[in-house]
């Protein structure tokens, strides 16, 4: 890290900390910082405790948000910003960090997800109605798990019935013709638990891309040749199950099992292609030994499919099919109190089926890590260090370190460094006519500073990074195809913020953002589609049986191309919310999404959705 990169990360992370003891005055119950989290460390670390900056979205939140899908849980959260192609069910990219849609690691219950062949992790296609809670850690991870994680890492866990029996069933309707339907139970039976739900969504939509490409000058948005040429709404349906269960045979046996799968009809613009037919399967399981409070050991193995069949109307084109199949040994040792090293191997093999043919058609990784985690009074310390070996490129080496110290009276100060690096897609490396099987790997250098204060009803954590990113695959004009050509830099600050205020719970998150591409052509340039500002403010309170919220999300403008000609304007939405518990059982929620009715892009061209109402019946059960 340059000195004059640790200056601007330095001046933005004092400058933002002289405001917190202002903020702290000004609140009188906020997030449980004891909340264990799990991703931030591949072991079970509490919020509070985790060096890395992390958030967790649990099922309450989830539920009482009243989001539609994934990215719409996700939008304005701090370091997150997204792009959407058209509305529900649209291809939609998230950038954490401002690094590459492609270099954040997903995870649904520990399995890897994701498209061997674009490096896209499908969010629109994971039904928010099966996920019990969402863990988002920032910054590089791939000292941990291996390539992709070099903006962080996202962990969507199914849901999890572990008490008593418990029926549920919803149904609901909106604008653009929304119909949405889902039931399931789940529960205990002495040492076994079980569980089953489905989901069934059908929207309308609306008129996805109002733009064309022009055939002689190539301007546009490139979702038509022809002007207008499809002016309808584009649909999306999906047809979601999710099953799991599991057995503890003795105090140190356990073995369970989970499978998702969602089924996607969604329609979208354009003259070649214009409907896909998606599935998103995870299926996976675990078998652990526990002998005592010192020794944990785990094997996990899973698989994700990702397939698409592509329509032009109702005539067949082609399909793209990719399996990630992995399997994990890792054992976590308690060497003294506080003392904990980790010791673990992975094996992942990616694959590809398609019509389109490719000059390879299958990789396997195989890796092995190490991490220690300690704590020494007030001072924590972590470190890992990760060995990659890839049937393609060869063998790759990354670390982190982290070091934290507590002092007076709740606040901390963290400090860290990871490095990690993104595996090239198959695209990049087999695609006919387009791909070389020459490019190495992308890689990057993180640095953060993060300071944050505890108190009894108030929360506040602010972490500023810089990231340089070498190697980036780009398209290279002397070669005619993709090479490892560009340099990148990213740095930021986030800022986060949860309290409670006569009894209104408040939640908010603010983000910065400064890119930079450093090589070639664009040197100089901002990276396509990041915003340098973003936001987000969850406000909440209860009035005995009736729930009112409020969530104000916005970010500021963006460029939509490299060469930053395309100017995206900035934007702002207001959504309100209320539920009314008619029995303890039984709630009505309604919702008003975009209250203004803004019109907005994130994408050139592609529309987003005006304003929107939704209403929904509950009925769970309380155990």
């Amino acid at each position: 890290m340059s000195f004059r990169s640790t200056v601007h990360v330095q001046a933005l992370a004092l400058a933002c900390a002289s405001a917190l003891p202002l903020l702290a005055h000004a609140a009188p119950q906020a997030t449980d910082l004891d909340e264990v989290v799990v991703t931030a460390n591949r072991t079970a670390v509490t919020v509070n405790d985790a060096l890395a900056p992390v958030e967790v979205i649990d099922a309450e939140q989830i539920r009482r948000s009243q989001a539609r899908s994934l990215p719409d849980l996700l939008r304005g959260r701090a370091g997150i910003s997204l792009s959407n192609q058209g509305g529900a069910g649209k291809l939609t990219t998230l950038f954490l960090r401002g690094a590459e849609s492609d270099h954040v690691l997903v995870l649904v219950d520990g399995v890897r997800i994701g498209s061997a062949t674009s490096g896209l992790a499908s969010l629109q296609d994971l039904p928010v109605d099966l996920i019990d809670r969402v863990e988002i850690v920032r910054g590089p991870r791939s000292s941990l798990y291996g390539a992709d994680a070099i903006g962080g890492v996202i962990q969507v866990f199914t849901r999890r019935d572990r008490n008593g029996f418990a029926p549920r069933v919803s149904v609901g309707g909106g604008s653009n013709g929304l119909n949405e339907f889902s039931t399931g139970f789940g529960g205990r039976s002495g040492r076994a638990w079980f569980g089953a739900d489905y989901s069934y969504s059908h929207t309308q939509g609306i008129d996805a891309c109002s733009g064309y490409l022009d055939p002689v000058t190539f301007d546009g948005a490139g979702c038509f040749i022809a002007p207008g040429s499809q002016p309808d709404r584009d649909g999306y349906t999906r047809d979601a199950l999710s099953v799991r269960g599991g057995i503890e045979f003795d105090e140190q046996w356990s073995l369970e099992g989970h499978a998702l799968r969602n089924e996607g009809d969604n329609e979208f613009d354009g003259d070649f292609t214009d409907r896909a037919k998606t599935v998103q399967q995870v299926v996976g399981g675990k078998l652990r030994w526990h002998p005592n409070s010192r020794v944990d050991l785990h094997l996990t193995a899973g698989r994700n499919t990702d397939a698409s069949d592509n329509y032009l109307g109702d005539t067949y084109l082609d399909y793209f099919s990719t399996y990630r199949d992995s399997a994990t040994l890792q054992g976590d040792f308690g060497l003294a109190e506080k003392h904990l090293l980790s010791i673990g191997l992975d094996w992942l093999d990616d694959s590809v089926s398609s019509t389109t043919q490719y000059d390879e058609t299958s990789r396997d990784n195989k890796a092995a890590f190490v991490q220690y985690q300690g704590r020494f009074g007030a001072q924590s310390l972590e470190a890992s260090v990760r060995r990659d070996d890839n049937e393609q490129f060869g063998g790759h080496t990354t670390g982190s370190a982290a070091w934290g110290i507590e002092f007076a009276h709740g606040w901390r100060i963290t400090a860290g460094y990871g490095s990690a690096f993104k595996a090239p897609t198959f695209n990049e490396l087999y695609y006919p006519f387009f791909g070389n099987a020459d490019l190495h790997p992308e890689e990057s250098e993180t640095w953060e500073l993060g300071t944050a204060w505890r108190g009894d009803t108030f929360n506040v954590r602010l972490d500023a990074f810089t990231t340089d990113v070498d190697d980036l695959i780009a398209f290279d004009a002397a070669i005619g195809l993709p090479n490892n050509v560009e340099r990148a830099r990213m740095r930021g600050a986030e800022l986060g913020i949860d309290t409670t205020v006569a009894d209104w719970t408040i939640n908010g998150a603010i983000s910065y953002l400064d890119t930079e591409n450093r090589s070639g052509f664009y040197a100089g340039n901002e990276l396509a589609r990041r915003a340098k500002q973003s936001a987000r403010v969850d406000v909440d309170r209860a009035f005995g049986k009736f729930r009112l919220g409020v969530t104000a999300a916005g970010e500021g403008s963006r460029f939509d191309d490299v060469a930053n000609t395309r100017r995206l304007g900035g934007y702002g939405t207001l959504d309100l919310r209320a539920e009314y518990a008619i029995t303890p059982a039984l709630t009505v929620q309604a919702r008003v999404a975009n209250v203004f009715d803004r019109d907005y892009e994130t994408v050139a061209f592609y529309n987003q959705a005006g304003r929107e109402w939704f209403l929904t019946l509950r009925y769970a059960p309380v155990n």
